[in-house]
């Protein structure tokens, strides 16, 4: 370095032991980093020797050319965590060049790594019983994050944001740990909505004196979705598409609307659900509130077991069934009867991938087989109620990203309600699997010791992937706590349903697959997951599981917290981690609800239009939702000798009945050729399945 010494901006001087730290910058950048050893003289302490530092080596400058750079320094400074002694020694040595030097409050990593870093109020993290950069902050929150395992660029951004909130780097490194800081967990809150929407009052709807003496007895007023439903015709045949959240009572529109018919002999009412749990719950419940008005039927068959259809009865008035119960009814050709109201519950399960074009395919197929009916009604001249066969649709969801367009596909009036009673707290918290139930247990305490203003305690659902796992949790919780899943009996799932009622229990532990039919009135849910079985939740099971915390007429606010498992995946074939999927969900808009056709699925569905309508089955495919290549479907079933025609080859028909696609169809027909026994054969395709 030249005598002549350009003109720099800082000078930082840090204590290090007996020495001092040298740091110079100019435009922001450090242009040198050395370190200064003072000497004492009878004038006082002067530079005694400057080694100034070039990678890893030093080298040995004059003393001289450390004074020529403080003179030419716009600023000395002195970090704060110098001790007063050598604050003293400092500004002597400085006086005796008539040179001044404030303190200065500096992070103290950066001042022992050679780099000055002045923090203000604004910038300074807490560390310990210190002060730091947020640069260093972030590094040692790497460090834990590294200790603990990986977390995705989401997750991070997140906890990296609220470090610079709260300034406090032990407050976001508990977290990690569990910690349910409810201001640092909290990541939005969804606010309460009211729509102005006029009540319709219950003695106004002049339905059968059956249905409408029952809701007289319940009810004064309908709800706000219920009454908007009325109001567009809905109790005058209209084809509706409601949408709605989740506890709004959706599933009465459709109940008042079939049964009215039932009653007025409109033909029965068909109640569509998409699995098995929901279906006996709601069988149940029909039974419960209109079995001495109506006879109820239960349609689960099962698509791949024989179905003796034991507890079926076709002449009843309601018939509650599974979409795959009451698909496999109309490609075994069974008879329904005279069908006037069709209720699609969960009608979003169209976008699915595995069950999308099913319900998509069984929709068009009842549509056939309710029009072939009022057909031969008239080609036949029955009159009366055989011959009233106008069948009503409706469709029911919480959670539909492009309802308009949904709507028009399904040739029905789109009626969208979009209030939300009660606000609700939405929070994320990282914790490993261990962990959890340890979490669990703090907030299903939390909450049962709370009461509302409405004087209810609080009480959580909690959703889990596995029945498994619903029972180990309720085991460890200590206040009391019930499993519900589909395995238990009916018995056992009405004492928790009862129990919960009479606020004799904390919380409920249940499968995500059940979240649909759970309607327990919960302030608080906990995701205990975000997996449905080995699939990661959608943004749409999501959002209608959440919607079950806070009521308003128990409640004040809704709670949802997400317990989330950084790096953690349940499955081989989950291709994103927990910490990933949490803010995909978070931050996700709603899925449009889209039903999208590969090969195999248009030729399943091709041919089991082909088995309902034969020579109709090109209209059947034409009037779904999803784009169906028809033509190249066709020739693929003619190729595989499924079809003879428009009709289905002996072989076509067991394929169509147990839900086979072409690929499971063959796998089957290989190992039965090379004689392996059913189990073998069920082996594969379990193993075709997780590959």
């Amino acid at each position: 370095m030249s005598q002549q010494v350009a003109k720099v901006d800082t000078l930082f001087l840090h204590e290090q032991g007996d020495q001092y730290r040298v740091v110079v910058t100019r435009g922001g950048d450090r242009v040198l980093h050395g370190v200064l050893e003072l000497k004492s003289t009878s004038a006082g302490p002067r530079p005694g020797r400057l080694r100034v530092r070039d990678g890893s080596s030093e080298e040995l400058r004059s003393p001289d050319q450390f004074v020529e750079l403080a003179r030419r320094a716009e600023r000395i400074r002195i970090s704060e965590q110098t001790t007063s002694a050598g604050r003293e020694e400092l500004r002597e040595m400085l006086d005796g060049y008539q040179l001044e030097a404030k303190v200065v409050r500096t992070c103290r990593f950066c001042a022992g790594a050679g780099r000055y870093s002045p923090i203000t109020s604004d910038s300074a993290i807490k560390a310990d019983d210190e002060f730091i950069c947020t640069d260093c902050a972030k590094e040692e929150l790497d460090r834990e994050l590294a200790y603990r395992g990986s977390i995705t660029g989401a997750a991070r951004d997140r906890l990296e944001d609220l470090l610079e909130e709260v300034q406090d780097l032990e407050r976001i490194a508990n977290l990690l740990k569990g910690d349910l800081d409810p201001d640092l967990t909290k990541f939005d809150e969804i606010s309460a909505t009211v729509d102005d929407v006029d009540l319709v009052p219950v003695d106004s709807l002049d339905l059968h004196p059956g249905i409408q003496g029952h809701l007289e007895g319940r009810f004064d007023e309908l709800l706000p979705v219920q009454s908007l439903a009325v109001e567009h015709g809905v109790t005058d045949g209209q084809d509706q598409l409601v949408v709605s959240a989740t506890a709004t009572g959706k599933t009465l529109i459709g109940e008042l609307a079939g049964l009215d018919r039932v009653l007025n002999g409109q033909g029965k009412m068909l109640f569509l659900v998409p699995l098995v749990a929901l279906a006996n719950q709601k069988h149940e419940s029909f039974e419960e509130r209109y079995g001495d008005m109506v006879d109820v039927t239960l349609r689960v068959g099962a698509s791949r077991i024989n179905d003796s259809g034991d507890r079926f009865d076709p002449g009843a008035d309601v018939i509650v069934g599974t979409y795959e119960g009451i698909d496999h009814a109309l490609r075994t050709g069974k008879d329904l009867g005279n069908i006037g109201t069709v209720v699609i519950d969960e009608v979003h399960t169209l976008g699915e991938d595995e069950r999308g074009h099913r319900l998509d395919g069984l929709i068009s197929r009842l549509k056939y087989y309710c029009e072939r009916g009022t057909t031969e009604a008239s080609r036949t001249g029955r009159t009366g109620e055989q011959a009233d066969t106008d069948t009503q649709w409706i469709y029911l969801s919480a959670t539909v990203g492009n309802p308009g367009q949904l709507a028009q596909k399904l040739e029905a009036q789109l009626i969208e309600f979009e209030e939300r009673p009660v606000p609700i707290e939405r929070h994320v918290t990282f914790a490993d699997g261990q962990e959890k139930t340890n979490i669990e247990n703090k907030l299903v305490r939390r909450a049962f010791d709370t009461k509302s203003s409405k004087g209810y305690r609080g009480q959580t659902i909690i959703f889990t992937n596995s029945r498994r796992r619903c029972h180990e949790i309720s085991r460890k919780l200590e206040y009391d706590a019930a499993p519900y899943h589909a395995g238990l009996d009916h018995k056992r799932r009405k004492q928790v349903e009862r129990q919960f009622a009479d606020q004799d229990l904390a919380a409920v532990v249940t499968t995500a697959a059940l979240a649909a039919g759970v309607d327990f009135p919960a302030s608080q849910v906990i995701f205990d997951t975000l997996a449905m079985g080995i699939e990661w939740l959608t943004v749409q099971e999501f959002s209608q599981m959440l919607g079950r915390a806070g009521r308003p007429d128990y409640h004040d606010k809704g709670t949802v917290y997400m317990l989330v498992e950084p790096d953690c995946a349940y499955h081989n074939s989950m291709d994103m981690t927990e910490d990933e999927v949490a803010f995909k969900l978070l931050k996700g808009e709603m899925e449009h609800v889209i039903t999208r056709y590969d090969e195999s699925a248009a030729v399943e569905e091709t041919l089991a239009n082909v088995t309902v309508g034969g020579k109709a089955a090109k209209r059947l495919n034409d009037r779904m939702i999803g784009e169906v290549p028809t033509k190249h479907a066709i020739g693929k079933l003619l190729e595989y000798e499924f079809i003879d025609g428009l009709a289905p080859t002996d072989l076509g028909r067991a394929i169509t009945r147990h839900f086979l696609s072409p690929d499971e169809a063959f796998l089957m027909l290989d190992g039965i050729r090379k004689g392996h026994g059913p189990d073998e054969i069920v082996a594969d395709m379990e193993l075709r399945e997780e590959y």
